[in-house]
């Protein structure tokens, strides 16, 4: 019994000396771990808390652009992309109201609109699509090196023939008739055989025949 009693100080000596050593970190690691869960969990409630704020708020948007109320969409949009411009909803407002303004006349909000989703966009496709609209708008202010320089950029493949398209109507309105040619001549290449994409090749083949790129 007394070897016993003996063999246990020493496993308690033992003990105390490594807890000496290591407890205090174990402790320290243990109460970061909790509070992280605890941080977690907060994050989480969060996150769903302002979810649900900017919902509401892109519903405002929404009931401005069914009214064509110009300036309430601009000023939703302004809110959610200032204060939500994490989430999903802040993408499609951007793209609501630069749509509404450019319909309205204001194609300066509209420009600011899709250069903040091009910049700031969640969502790589429609940074892209984004990009298309802006493009778009400046190659009707004829601001024809900054349209080319968005075209310039690689999109996804959904955007290919879109985005060559676009490149025709820049390249030709600058009068460069080869180039205008071999643009369209991509976008065709990439609509291909897809039957949802069909209106749009008629449209550039009209285009790219008037060049006498069917010669």
């Amino acid at each position: 019994m007394a070897a016993f009693d003996l063999e246990e100080q020493e496993q308690l000596a033992t003990l105390k000396a490594w807890w000496e050593k290591w407890g205090n970190l174990i402790t320290t690691i243990a109460v970061v771990f909790a509070v992280a869960i605890v941080g977690w969990r907060g994050w989480d409630y969060y996150q769903g808390s302002k979810s649900a704020e900017a919902g509401a708020a892109y519903n405002t948007l929404i009931q401005g652009v069914e009214r064509k109320e110009a300036q309430k969409v601009r000023e939703a949009s302004g809110v959610i992309a200032e204060k939500y411009g994490s989430t999903a909803y802040a993408d499609l407002s951007a793209l609501l109201a630069a749509q509404v303004q450019a319909e309205s006349g204001d194609k300066a909000s509209a420009k600011t609109k899709l250069q903040w989703a091009v910049d700031k966009a969640n969502d790589p496709l429609l940074r892209d699509l984004a990009r298309l609209r802006l493009a778009a708008l400046l190659l009707d202010e004829k601001n024809y090196d900054g349209a080319t320089k968005l075209l310039d950029t690689k999109p996804a493949d959904a955007f290919r023939a879109r985005y060559a398209d676009l490149k025709g109507d820049v390249l030709s309105a600058q009068g460069k008739t080869d180039a205008a040619k071999a643009a369209y001549k991509e976008a065709l290449d990439a609509i291909g055989k897809d039957q949802e994409a069909q209106t749009l090749k008629t449209v550039v083949e009209l285009k790219y025949d008037a060049l006498g790129g069917a010669q």
